[in-house]
């Protein structure tokens, strides 16, 4: 499904002077029922030409978000503007916006040219100017040799392809993307995420991407806002949301993190939690390291790596090896000595908030 008129799909061109312009989301706010929020006075700022990536459980609100930049719901209050140009007054078919949808939405008795010209042809556009931007869409896609087949005949990553290439044809200013890979398998959805991120890269178009995928979010982002309840918990680089998250929520939710309380001789003032990532605790001596006696409870090789669960005065630890072999691989039972460096631990004070 397209929602938009116009835009940019093969290189992007200082000429469009709106392609240049950062989304704006000022104070939004919605609510479904009395008293219960979905978006909860959101403020964010979207560069222009980025990856934008809205990540969270469900329920945190990232599709609302979506829904209304889109123009698919209203907010209750705030603003939404592309630069100068507020948009959340205007109708969806009026926002230069294209959207792709997590079931395809492709139209099954239309061939995968005419889908991808629906919204061209909705527009009332010249026959040769539709044939020439079909081409072009489908060429970027690498479907060009499947413009005459029916969407039955297609894989379902090959349908959502037509379902970016039909976004990418109204040449939007804006792309939105709705969990467009939750209904392929595992490894299709590491193929068309690459091909995703290349895509969006090649032609410079402002991308908001919404994903409960922590590993997806990390692997195609320029940035990424963890959502929680209706508000933003954290919105950074992936580099800066894995390695210094700023609440407990986002160190739980992107990653995996060990917590145990907070002692006074190893952390500062007003340190209620300290955290460590599991791929930071060593098993062995570290230098300027709080060592730890444990006893491993649990190894789980998964191939690439292993997983130790350590028992410790602490509480459980959970340790990860990147590298497994013959020599380093554990057993239940064993004991071993812990270090946890330092320079690797995060503080949180008592309302989850990550300390400086």
């Amino acid at each position: 499904m397209t929602v938009a008129p116009r835009g940019a799909i093969v290189k992007p061109s200082p000429a469009r002077s709106h392609a240049l312009s950062d989304l704006v989301i000022a104070s939004v706010t919605k609510s479904y029922t009395a008293g219960t929020r979905v978006l909860d006075g959101i403020d964010l700022t979207i560069a222009a030409g980025a990856f934008f990536t809205l990540l969270g459980p469900s329920g945190c609100g990232k599709t609302t978000l979506l829904r209304c930049i889109a123009g698919f719901l209203q907010p209750d209050s705030g603003r939404i503007a592309i630069g100068a140009d507020r948009i959340d007054t205007l109708p969806a078919h009026r926002r230069d916006i294209g959207m792709v949808f997590q079931d395809y939405a492709v139209f099954p008795h239309l061939t995968v040219a005419e889908n991808v010209g629906f919204g061209l042809k909705a527009r009332r556009m010249e026959r040769g100017e539709i044939a020439r931007r079909v081409q072009e869409s489908l060429a970027t896609v690498r479907l060009a040799d499947y413009a005459d087949r029916l969407p039955g005949a297609l894989s379902g990553g090959q349908q959502q392809r037509v379902g970016l290439a039909r976004a990418m044809a109204i040449r939007p200013r804006l792309l939105l993307m709705d969990e467009p890979l939750s209904n392929l398998d595992a490894k299709l959805r590491l193929e068309l995420r690459e091909d995703i991120r290349d895509i969006q890269q090649r032609l410079g178009i402002t991308t908001i991407y919404v994903t409960h995928d922590q590993e997806e979010a990390l692997a195609v982002s320029d940035r990424i806002c963890v959502m929680h309840a209706g508000r933003i918990e954290q919105n950074a680089t992936p580099f800066e949301l894995y390695r210094a998250p700023a609440t407990r929520f986002a160190a739980t939710f992107v990653g995996e993190m060990n917590f145990f309380p907070a002692a006074p001789d190893f952390a500062p003032p007003g340190a209620a939690e300290v955290a460590i990532r599991p791929e930071d605790v060593v098993i062995g001596p570290h230098d300027a390291a709080i060592g730890l006696d444990g006893v491993v409870r649990k190894v789980t090789f998964l191939g690439r790596e292993a997983q130790v669960l350590i028992a410790t005065p602490l509480g459980n630890l959970l340790q990860r090896d990147s590298r497994p072999s013959a020599e380093t691989l554990h057993s239940a039972g064993q004991p071993v000595r812990v270090s946890l460096p330092r320079a690797r631990l995060a503080f949180f004070d008592a309302h989850g908030i990550r300390l400086p």
